[in-house]
């Protein structure tokens, strides 16, 4: 009978022993492997974000409106379409004529002198028609690509009823900085709702055909203020060019880039995990990065930054001082 029960003694003790071997060996892998998750923490945390994407999708509502000509609705706008314009709330593809694509026909003519007039109408016609809507109102061009589930968690730590709008902050002209317009800037309900009181008050007149530096202007005027669309490792969200213009370095070394409100860099750095826009994306280029965006997954990979999600907060990040 003694013998019985130091056998069983001895067994549970080896088990203990063997269980505490191979909870040292797993730690050692998961603290040599830091960027690796075991594939159903990763499905969880797939899951997971599925469920955020989908609940920010109804409390963060954006309206897309997409700049674009009679000449480009079958050339480029179709492929906006079947790509990233499915993800917004609700989409409007806004030109100097009506279609049955369909198209909302503006008051304006068309040619790059027009640019501005085209979105000051625009924006009327959304404030009009669309101003309860959506919270958030995103102005892009036919061959901008934008990721909008990026933009919504951006937005979703803003309040819509703040005058403010974000993008791509270029410098010169503007004391606040103006966005870029071929990267897409998105205002808030109450930007839009001073946008057009500044003209319809005199406040904001049609001064210049340089769209985005013009609307920056007036938003300025209007006290709505340039807001900082970087990530909280100050990287862009809202990119002005193509994807390998921003990641791969210049062959002489330099940076060509004035504009930009903060510095610029090239390289992996450039952009955010969650970029939001790139622009002078060909057609092709539209399906390569919904796919890239949407289904791509390398396996086991971890966010390189904090992904907690803290919605409607009014505290920007902080950021480093700008280089002016």
């Amino acid at each position: 009978m003694v013998s019985q029960h130091i056998f069983l003694f001895c067994g549970i003790f080896l088990g203990f022993i063997f269980v505490q071997q191979l909870r040292s060996v797993r730690l050692a892998r998961a603290l040599a492997y830091p960027h690796c998750l075991s594939s159903q923490a990763k499905s969880n945390a797939w899951k997971k974000n599925d469920e955020l994407a989908k609940s920010l999708f109804s409390r963060v509502r954006v309206l897309c409106w997409i700049m674009t000509r009679p000449e480009n609705h079958v050339k480029k706008l179709q492929h906006v379409r079947a790509t990233w314009a499915k993800h917004c709330n609700q989409v409007l593809y806004m030109s100097s004529q009506s279609s049955d694509f369909p198209t909302v026909g503006l008051n304006v003519s068309e040619g790059r002198s027009q640019l501005y007039w085209k979105t000051i109408r625009a924006f009327e016609y959304i404030h009009t028609h669309h101003l309860q809507h959506a919270d958030w109102f995103l102005k892009a061009d036919d061959d901008t690509f934008v990721v909008v589930e990026n933009l919504r968690h951006l937005l979703s730590h803003h309040d819509t009823e703040t005058p403010v709008y974000f993008g791509h902050k270029f410098r010169p002209f503007i004391r606040q900085g103006y966005m870029s317009g071929g990267a897409g800037y998105v205002l808030s309900r109450e930007a839009l709702r001073r946008f057009v009181e500044g003209f319809s008050t005199g406040r904001c007149k049609h001064f210049s055909a340089v769209e985005d530096m013009a609307l920056g202007k007036c938003m300025e005027t209007m006290g709505v203020k340039a807001g900082d669309s970087r990530d909280p490792n100050q990287r862009e969200t809202f990119n002005p060019f193509r994807p390998e213009n921003h990641l791969i370095h210049p062959e002489n070394g330099k940076q060509v880039w004035g504009y930009s409100y903060y510095k610029p860099a090239r390289g992996p750095d450039c952009c955010s995990d969650f970029v939001i826009s790139f622009h002078y994306m060909r057609p092709t280029d539209m399906y390569t990065l919904e796919y890239f965006t949407h289904h791509l997954r390398p396996f086991g990979y971890k966010y390189r930054i904090n992904a907690n999600h803290e919605p409607n907060s009014t505290i920007e990040p902080k950021h480093s001082k700008t280089t002016r």
